[in-house]
């Protein structure tokens, strides 16, 4: 039995510690927070990801997944920790360069690396030359003639919700410091996944991962930023990307309050920060995008004046859909803001969450509870729960929708 040691146990890491363990890999997984280590170890999740609890219980109960606190010694290290972005819109790899660390210790010649946090070109290379000069004694690729270790960088390409599904059947880009690294890296994808693992450099590898969520946040802007013109000129959005849409070449995407998640709302600002003369439209689509929340805001301002005193009602704080990530969500944002301008006025519904997130300064209600509230409706997620209400529960209430789901039925 092959080992492998994953390092990060969040809403990647976990899935693909317990998928790894699933198909034969002794799996360590490793995380910083004793919680998720303790939730882990007795077979239940520290996320919520459909189909991820009972594989996880599984595995845990055969022995072939365990949680620690520090890496332990395998075949394969996988590095799946956070990137996020500084103040000032720069990558911070802080934690990745941390796991490096954190692992170095542990490394014997033979062993492969693979980094699947999104991260800068240039960001595996540099991790390479962190271990060399942590392990002096391993030559390391592209560096000596016979390296002891192999170096990859794979990205996931995964969506909330289906992580499951989408980490055996999604195709993969592996790129290797080298091409025997490549191949090394490839190698553990294809002990699980179905979908086609393809085989690149490093620096290319890093950029198709930036690549492939740029061009879903500009896509996205492009509606967002027509949802913003069709309010202006007071045409129903819904019923103006519907019919355009019967173009034979036109495919315009839905808009929504924003963009959120750790990926979309952040990989293209890695894009700007390498290339900011070049990135412009880049930079333009994720400005159009974080200004939608800023319009959603003056929509509810305006109701709010026409209705003086009247409750408002925010209904979803997730990212996406029928998951519990608040990462970068544009939901959560706004909920915020309205709160702090409407002091005591505001209340939230989030079915997927149990206790407001720290910084929002308004009450949990459930479902039932807050569609018998009156004055205000602000529909930001199109959660499957607000999907199912009868339109005849929002009589009486300004709606205000930024999902379609309850005004353009």
């Amino acid at each position: 039995m092959k080992t492998v040691c994953i390092i990060g146990l969040g809403y990647v890491g976990l899935p693909t510690a317990a998928v790894a363990a699933s198909r034969g890999w002794r799996v360590f997984g490793v995380d910083t927070n004793p919680q998720h280590v303790d939730t882990v170890n007795d077979g239940r999740i520290p996320i919520v990801e459909p189909d991820l609890d009972g594989l996880v219980r599984k595995v845990v109960a055969d022995g072939a997944l365990t949680a620690h606190a520090a890496p332990q010694q395998a075949d394969l290290f996988v590095i799946a920790v956070p990137t996020p972005l500084t103040a000032d819109r720069r990558p911070m790899l802080d934690h990745v360069f941390d796991a490096a660390r954190a692992l170095a210790p542990a490394l014997r010649p033979g062993n492969t690396v693979i980094l699947e946090s999104t991260s800068p070109v240039g960001t595996t290379h540099a991790l390479r030359d962190l271990l060399a000069g942590l392990r002096p004694d391993l030559g390391m690729p592209g560096r000596a003639a016979r390296p002891d270790i192999a170096l990859a960088y794979c990205p996931e390409r995964v969506l909330p919700g289906r992580v499951i599904t989408e980490l055996v059947e999604n195709d993969r880009c592996v790129g290797g410091v080298t091409a025997a690294c490549a191949e090394a890296g490839a190698a553990f994808y294809e002990s699980f996944a179905r979908g086609e693992v393809l085989r690149t450099d490093a620096a290319t590898a890093e950029l198709v991962k930036l690549t492939e969520n740029a061009f879903r946040d500009v896509n996205i802007a492009f509606a967002n930023e027509i949802s913003m013109v069709a309010a202006r000129a007071g045409v129903d959005v819904w019923s103006l990307i519907r019919l355009a849409n019967r173009h034979p070449r036109v495919n315009i995407l839905q808009p929504g309050p924003g963009v959120g998640g750790h990926c979309v709302a952040v990989d293209p600002w890695f894009i700007v920060d390498a290339a900011p003369e070049e990135a412009r439209l880049i930079r333009t689509a994720r400005e159009v995008n974080d200004h939608k929340a800023v319009h959603v805001r003056g929509l509810v301002h305006a109701a709010a004046r026409a209705m003086p005193g009247a409750p408002i009602t925010c209904f979803g704080l997730a990212f996406k859909a029928d998951v519990d990530d608040l990462r970068e969500s544009p939901a959560l944002e706004i909920a915020r803001q309205l709160a702090d301008d409407f002091p005591g006025g505001v209340a939230v519904v989030e079915p997927h969450v149990a206790r407001p997130p720290p910084g929002l300064a308004a009450p949990l209600l459930g479902l039932e509870e807050g569609l018998q509230r009156p004055g205000i409706f602000v529909l930001l997620v199109d959660h499957a729960a607000f999907r199912r209400t009868p339109l005849v529960r929002l009589k009486g209430r300004h709606v205000i929708d930024t999902r379609g789901i309850w005004t353009a039925r």
